[in-house]
Parts: C-alpha cells; sequence; structure tokens
C-alpha cells in the first residue's frame, strides 16, 4: 500500500481491512511490519526541542550578578586598572563556564530521564498478542485497547464493547463520548467520528480492538503542532524558583550596605576607584550567584538516585515535595504483595479444592483433601475452569516462545495458568466458542462478562467480585443439576469467601447463563459457579520499608478494592497494624468532607486500612488528609485514579500494571511497582531538600563574613584586609565546587528517623538564619583576627598581611563545610565526611589556593606575597577556629536537646 486510506471513517470495517491487507484475527506479518515502517518511519510527533546548548550559554549572561561584573571591568578599564579589568573579565568567563557546564549536564540528565518512560501498546501480529513500544506501531496494525489505555495512533475501530473515551485534549469536550464500528458520512465533524480513536486521547471505559490508520505526524495529533510544542514545556520548580527570589533579594540588600560602605570610604578619604571597585566586589561577592546552579544540579542527580531505585519523576517539582510526604495512600496488590498471582483454592457446591504449582508454571495438582483427582472427573469444575479462560483479555504463551510469556492482567494470567493445568487452552475453546462480544468490566458493577457462540445459544461467561457476582445469580451449578440460589445458600457463600479472605487470599467469583439472544442481559438470571482464591504473598521488602516509614513518622494507609478481611490480613502480615481488631474503613463510608461528622473525619484519618474502596472514594480519602494538614502520596493504576493522583500532593503511579492515563496524571512512576521504592524516593526527596539547605547556608554564611569583615574596616577607616579580586576569586572559583560536592550528597542514615517538615516550610527557617549571621560573625572575626596578628605579631608588611587574610579565608572556606553536618549526626563519621565529591572538591580548591600565592602570573594579578612559615602557620591556625566553634556549638546544642 502506498498512500493511508482518506476519511477512514466513511469505510466499513471489511473496507479498511481489505485496504491494510490486514486481517484482524492474525494482524500483520514481521515482514509487512518492517516494509511499512521503512515506507512511514517511527510513530512519533516531532519532539519539542530541548533547551539547546546556545541557550543555556546565553542565559548564564542574563543575571544582575553578571551585570554588576561587567560594570566592574568597565570601571577598572575607565580607571587604567588593565590588570583588574582583564582579571575581572575572566571572572565573568569563569562563572559562566561553571554555570553552563553544570547547568547543561543536569538538563540533559534530566532528558535522559524522561525518555527512560515509554508508552506502549498491545497488538495482535502473526497471529498472537503482543505487547510493544507504541513507537513501533505502523498503519495496518491491529491493536486491543481497554479501559485506562491512552491511544497511541489513529485507529478505525472493527470491535467495540462499551467503549467510551475521553478527548478533551483533541476536541475541548470534557464528557467521555460513546465509540462504535458503523461507518459515518464524509462531512461529519471530528468530535462526531465514533468510529475512530485518535492517538493522545484517553479509553475511559469498555474495550474493543482497532485498524491503524495514522501513525507520527501523520495522525490528528500530529497536525495540531502546538501541542506538539506544548508536550516541551518546561517550567522551574517551585524551589527554585524561591532560590531565585532568595538571591535577588540578596541583591538589592548588598546593593544598599555597599553603597553605604562606598560612601563611608570615600568620606573617609580613601581611594574613589578603590572604594567603587570593593563595593562592587561586595556586591558579587555577598550573592551566591551558584545557588540555582547547584540547585538544579541537586535536583537532577536526585532523579538519577530515585531512576536507579526504580522511580521514574514526571514533575520535577515533585522530588521537593516527597520530602515533606507524611501520609502514603497505597494500593495492596503488586505494591504491597508480588503481584503475581497463582490460583490456590476454589471453593464450588461439593467444597474445596487444592491447586499445586506457583507463578507461571502449568504444571499443578488438583487436589481435595490431599487427594489427587482429575478435573475433567468433576461436572462444575471444568465449567468454571472455563469460564476463568473465555472471560479473559490476558495471553499466556508456551514455555518455549521467544516471545514474552504474558501479556495482561496478572490475575488474568492466573485463571490461564489454572485452565492450563487442566489442559485446557484458551484458542481451542474459542474454536469451539468464538466470542461474539464482550461487556468491558465496569468499576461500579465490579463485574466483567464475554459472549459467546455455542451450539445454536449463546454462552455468557462472567467474572467479577464475589458480593456483586453472588447477587447477580438465581441459581448454582452442583454435581447434579442447577438448584435454587436461596438466601440461605448466598449467606453459606459469603462464609466460604470469607474464609478464603481470612487466608489472605484474593477472590474472584464466576457464573455463566445459556441464553436464545446475544442481546440478554448479561449480568441477570446467572448461575454461579464457584469462588476462586488467588494467592498473592507480601513483597519481602515490604516490612521493613512500612517500618522505615513509620520511624520516620509517615502514616501508610492500605487502600484496596479487596474483601475487608484479605485487607486486614494483608496488613497484619506487612506490620501495618498488629490488630486483629483493627478498624477496616468500607469504601461507602468514604463520603465528602461535608457529608462526614468530626467524629467520623476522625475515625478515617485514624484508620490504616481501607477496603472496598473505588476509585471516586480515593479522591475523598485524599482530601480529607489534605484538609488535615498532611502532605498525601497517592498510588494508583486505573483510568479512574487519574484525578485522585493528580488531588494527591504525590501521584503515584504503577509502571508495570498501571494505565497509561494513570502514568500521564502522576507525578511520579514505579517501574518496579513496589512500595519500598517509594519510601526510596521520599528519602532521597529528604536528603535533596537538605543539601539544598546546605549549601545554601553554606554560600551565605561564608558571604556574610566577607561583608562584615570589609564593611567594618571601611566604616572603621582601617586598612582593607581583602582586595576585590581577591574576594571575586574566593566566591567565583573557590567556593563553587564545596557547593556542588554539598548538593549532591546520598543524605545522612538517619535522615527516615526524622517527622517530615512542613510542606509550607520556608528553605531557610529562623535556625538558619541565625546560623549563617552567627558563622558569619566567627568568619568576620576569624579574618580580622588573622590580619591584626599578622601586622602586629609577626610585623609582617600590608600586602602580606593582606595574603594572610586571603588565604585563611580560602581555607576557612573549605574548612567550613564540614560545619553543614546534620546537627545529630557524628563528629567524624557524617554524611559530609563520606561524600566522596567534598575530599575532591577540597584537594582541588587547595591547590587553586596555593598557586594564588606561588604562581607569579596569578600572584601578581592577585597581589600576593608569599607569607613565610609563620604566616603559613597563622593561616593553618586561624582558619580552624570557625571549624572548631562550629562543632563545638553543634555538640552543645545536641547535648541540650537530649537533655530536652
Amino acid at each position: 500500500m502506498a498512500e493511508l486510506p482518506y476519511q477512514p471513517w466513511t469505510l466499513s470495517v471489511d473496507e479498511i481491512l481489505r485496504q491494510f491487507h490486514v486481517s484482524s484475527d492474525e494482524g500483520l506479518t514481521e515482514s509487512e511490519v518492517e516494509q511499512r515502517r521503512k515506507q512511514y518511519g517511527e510513530n512519533r510527533l516531532q519532539e519539542a526541542k530541548g533547551k539547546s546548548a546556545w541557550r543555556i550559554f546565553i542565559e548564564q549572561f542574563q543575571s544582575l550578578i553578571i551585570g554588576i561584573l561587567a560594570v566592574a571591568a568597565v570601571l577598572s578599564f575607565a580607571f587604567s586598572q588593565w590588570i583588574e579589568g582583564i582579571a575581572v573579565i575572566i571572572a565573568i568567563v569563569i562563572n559562566t563556564a561553571i554555570g553552563f557546564f553544570t547547568e547543561y549536564k543536569a538538563i540533559r540528565s534530566m532528558e535522559a530521564l524522561q525518555k527512560l518512560s515509554s508508552t506502549t501498546a498491545k497488538v495482535r501480529r502473526n497471529g498472537r498478542l503482543q505487547e510493544i513500544p507504541a513507537v513501533e506501531l505502523v498503519p495496518g496494525d491491529i491493536v486491543i485497547v481497554e479501559s485506562g489505555d491512552a491511544i497511541a495512533a489513529d485507529l478505525r475501530i472493527i470491535e467495540a464493547a462499551n467503549l467510551q473515551v475521553n478527548e478533551s485534549s483533541l476536541t475541548g469536550e470534557s464528557l467521555p463520548v460513546g465509540k462504535d464500528v458503523q461507518p459515518l458520512d464524509a462531512d461529519i465533524p471530528l468530535a462526531e467520528h465514533h468510529n475512530m480513536l485518535y492517538k493522545g486521547t484517553a479509553l475511559t471505559r469498555g474495550s474493543g480492538s482497532g485498524v491503524v490508520v495514522a501513525t507520527g505526524m501523520k495522525t490528528e495529533l500530529g497536525h495540531i503542532s502546538e501541542l506538539a510544542q506544548k508536550a516541551g514545556k518546561s517550567d522551574k520548580t517551585p524551589l527554585e524558583k524561591r532560590l531565585d527570589e532568595l538571591g535577588q533579594w540578596l541583591v538589592w540588600v548588598t546593593i544598599a550596605i555597599v553603597i553605604v560602605v562606598a560612601i563611608a570610604g570615600i568620606v573617609a578619604g580613601r581611594d574613589v576607584f578603590l572604594m567603587v571597585e570593593t563595593a562592587i566586589a561586595l556586591a558579587v561577592g555577598a550573592v551566591p550567584e551558584g545557588l540555582p546552579i547547584v540547585a538544579t544540579v541537586a535536583l537532577a542527580r536526585g532523579m538519577w538516585r530515585m531512576a536507579k531505585r526504580h522511580a521514574l519523576i514526571n514533575q520535577l517539582s515533585a522530588v521537593e515535595t516527597l520530602g515533606a510526604t507524611s501520609v502514603i495512600c497505597t494500593d495492596k496488590t503488586g505494591t504491597l504483595t508480588e503481584n503475581q498471582m497463582t490460583v490456590s483454592r476454589i471453593f464450588i457446591d461439593a467444597g474445596e479444592i487444592q491447586v499445586t504449582g506457583e507463578g507461571l508454571a502449568t504444571q499443578g495438582e488438583f487436589q481435595r483433601n490431599n487427594q489427587k483427582f482429575n478435573p475433567s472427573e468433576d461436572k462444575v469444575l471444568p465449567a468454571l475452569l472455563e469460564v476463568g479462560i473465555l472471560c479473559n483479555n490476558a495471553a499466556l504463551q508456551p514455555e518455549d516462545s521467544n516471545e514474552s510469556r504474558v501479556v495482561g492482567d496478572p490475575m488474568e494470567v492466573a485463571l490461564l495458568v489454572a485452565g492450563a493445568k487442566a489442559e485446557m487452552q484458551r484458542q481451542q475453546l474459542l474454536q469451539k466458542m468464538p466470542e461474539v462480544r464482550e461487556e468491558a468490566f465496569d468499576p461500579d458493577l465490579k463485574m466483567m462478562a464475554t459472549i459467546h457462540k455455542f451450539d445454536g445459544q449463546y454462552r455468557f461467561a462472567v467474572k467479577g467480585a464475589p458480593e456483586a457476582v453472588l447477587q447477580a445469580c438465581t441459581r448454582i451449578l452442583t454435581d447434579s443439576d442447577a438448584v435454587q440460589m436461596t438466601e440461605e445458600v448466598r449467606q453459606d457463600w459469603q462464609e466460604r469467601i470469607n474464609q478464603l479472605a481470612q487466608q489472605g487470599l484474593r477472590t474472584l467469583a464466576l457464573a455463566q447463563k445459556i441464553a436464545q439472544s446475544e442481546k440478554a442481559d448479561p449480568y441477570a438470571d446467572l448461575t454461579l459457579l464457584g469462588v476462586v482464591g488467588l494467592l498473592d504473598p507480601p513483597r519481602e521488602e515490604v516490612i521493613p520499608a512500612i517500618k522505615e516509614c513509620q520511624e520516620a513518622g509517615i502514616r501508610v494507609v492500605m487502600v484496596t478494592g479487596d474483601q475487608p478481611v484479605t485487607a486486614k490480613n494483608i496488613a497484619i502480615a506487612v506490620g501495618l497494624t498488629d490488630n486483629q481488631q483493627a478498624d477496616v474503613i468500607k469504601g461507602q463510608d468514604l463520603k465528602s468532607f461535608e457529608e462526614l461528622s468530626p467524629d467520623e473525619r476522625q475515625r478515617i484519618v485514624q484508620s490504616a486500612v481501607l477496603a472496598r474502596v473505588s476509585p471516586e472514594q480515593k479522591l475523598n480519602l485524599v482530601d480529607l488528609h489534605q484538609r488535615h494538614q498532611a502532605v498525601v502520596a497517592m498510588t494508583g493504576d486505573g483510568v479512574n485514579d487519574a484525578p485522585a493522583l493528580r488531588k494527591a500532593d504525590i501521584g503515584v503511579a504503577m509502571g508495570q500494571r498501571g494505565t497509561q492515563v494513570a502514568k500521564e496524571a502522576a507525578d511520579m512512576v514505579l517501574q518496579d511497582d513496589a512500595f519500598a521504592s517509594i519510601v526510596a524516593a521520599v528519602e532521597q526527596g529528604r536528603a535533596i531538600f537538605n543539601n539544598i539547605r546546605k549549601f545554601t547556608v553554606y554560600l551565605l554564611s561564608g558571604n556574610v563574613g566577607e561583608i562584615i569583615l570589609v564593611a567594618t574596616a571601611s566604616l572603621l577607616n582601617a586598612p582593607l584586609p581583602l582586595l576585590p579580586l581577591q574576594i571575586l576569586y574566593i566566591n567565583v572559583v573557590n567556593d563553587a565546587l564545596p557547593a556542588l560536592a554539598l548538593g549532591v550528597g546520598e543524605g545522612e542514615p538517619t535522615l527516615m528517623k526524622r517527622p517530615p517538615r512542613a510542606a509550607n516550610e520556608p528553605i531557610l527557617t529562623r535556625r538558619h538564619w541565625l546560623a549563617i549571621a552567627g558563622y558569619g560573625l566567627v568568619i568576620a572575626a576569624t579574618l580580622g583576627g588573622a590580619f591584626i596578628l599578622a601586622l602586629t605579631w609577626l610585623g609582617l608588611n600590608e600586602q602580606q598581611a593582606v595574603t594572610i587574610t586571603f588565604m585563611t579565608l580560602g581555607f576557612t572556606r573549605l574548612w567550613h563545610v564540614f560545619n553543614m553536618r546534620d546537627r545529630d549526626s557524628g563528629l567524624f563519621h557524617n554524611e559530609i565526611t563520606r561524600n566522596p565529591y567534598v575530599w575532591g572538591a577540597l584537594i582541588f580548591c587547595t591547590g587553586l589556593l596555593l598557586i594564588a600565592v606561588h604562581v607569579p602570573v596569578l600572584s601578581n594579578v592577585l597581589q600576593t606575597a608569599d607569607p613565610g612559615v609563620d604566616g603559613w602557620l597563622l593561616i593553618v591556625g586561624m582558619s580552624i577556629i570557625p571549624l572548631i566553634i562550629g562543632q563545638i556549638t553543634k555538640l552543645i546544642n545536641r547535648k541540650k536537646r537530649k537533655l530536652k
């Protein structure tokens, strides 16, 4: 085929299949796929361009700091201070280079992370159901869709069962639109193409299949270039914005201070150029221009660490919110449990049947009272297994298949495996009983049905939540015949279901009926076949992860659609509660905030287990916790979970079993669906926020010390203990690496031993501002002391004394990094001493300080002189004073906290 069909909605199902030379049962062959991919290319939209290297470079000059430095360079040249002017230009280049390379690497890292998460599609090729990356779809592919799928290409529908689609991204229509297979007139508007599924829309209900009629830029979404551009937009996180605002505020405060200093110096008779240049240097030195850059690096590094722990971040702002998370509402299946289901118990009218074998192994036995028997000898069991296989959208390939063995929901896969143990295969059953249509799973009814043609009649195969199926059944199949379902029998079955639930098994009821018409109500007058119990053991890593959360002041709440008894048993097994009488809240009690009494609100907020919860009720739960000032992380996997994921402070989607709609609504996607990955991400979020605090305090406290020192000297009409270029050298060259090292630290092991911070807590609290002021005063006093001792005690000349102050400042700033350890960490063993980047930065920056004195060219520019042996001893001795005072202060404060 050379051209894609024009107006595919006008063609019938048979016509569209003929146009693409494809069978709906077999799909394309691999050779056809390869040929069409060469012809039409990959199924990609033109990606919005990421931030280019040139743009990143230009943005380095769009800051007030660079402007101030440029003014300093111009003034230097105006006063014929050529060396100083050139030095300032070099400082601009160095500052720009550091900013460019760190930001470039961070942005490229984050862009690479976004590519780790990809959309998939289920297709039928070579007669088999396969799951492939959506970019590999080609025109003519037969795509299978079900509720929760994000449509990955434009499809002409060829099968539809209760299909409803959210097309708001394409048409603006907010309500779901029903779909069918009937051809339409050519001039029907896009919003009324009821036989088409368009790329970028989302299936909200039902199931079906379609043939791909357009991919990539040939889709309707591809024609709307604005949407493609919008997909590439990104904005700064609230944290980065707060850092920017902090930096801008400090600029203006500092400018006000240095104007006063400059005027005071000029009035005192100092050289006008020297005072203007000093004022400008102070303005630059006082503002930590590296804050936004280091923040970007810290966030990017944190995202990579999370990705290594199987947590992909969709929204960068989620990284900082994670650290404040106080409540985690988690699903049970696949998150707290393995999500590797096995049918281990079956209840039919004649009693309980045990099924051996685990996982995907199709070898197993059916036993009654520990005695093996042949399932074909029973009348009811084969019918139950057949319904489990027929009412199913999963695929189980042979063990020797080169393709992925399973496609689909783990529960449905378990039903296929159970059938295989009785030597029943889905394809063979479908040959005898072809599927006519499907009633997709309805989250309100909690049931699903498929209709099959059988001996001139129609067999309805139904599965669903036990209480829903029991209610729909009027008869029960026994060894002799189908008998009436009385209220007493229904109650007896409810007790059997409770038995399975008390063993921690997930329960599923199966039923059937024979009707003369396929149009019959699928959920009326059913005959109950039995109930299966599916084993889904808790994940090994869940118990320590929950304990870690409890120690970190984070409440873990299980929110499941399962039976209350099953939920409670799993909660006890994983350590959520040790109370057999624990209060389990049912979904029906989760009303909106306004409908609940204060006592009911308190009861729900304090409960750790909620069962039979619908997606809509999840929304009420998130709202209730948020109104109690909690920062809520909520997990979800279904299309109906999307509102709760968006409402939560952190929406967490399941990467393996989650729908595409849920993934797109979430802030974070778990590649392994594991609860422990959420906990690891929360810990990393705390570490990142702590790191940003550390380097902010580190940079500001050192700069405050410089301001106090120079301002005091100027106001007292004393010799300047530091020259402008020396201040620039320290701030632009020597501070960047230690700050970056602090920004990428892994954090203290005790991070998860303390309660979460408040969501509205600022980067710098009152305690941190006091620390900045205190450290600044100590650093200023130390530098002033070193300058005075060099002049008086050692009798050095002014150039040597200034050099000693310069070197003391440089080494003080290096040792000061150790004062940034957490206040409850060890003196020698802490997150700073264990950070290899810190040691690398210290070694490199020590070399930079030494060459500033001993390399003639640089020494001439910075106007330094060898201070001699005594001078170096003074530098070493004075530079460690702030470190010693800082550590003593931490020890005293730690003892005070222990006494309290």
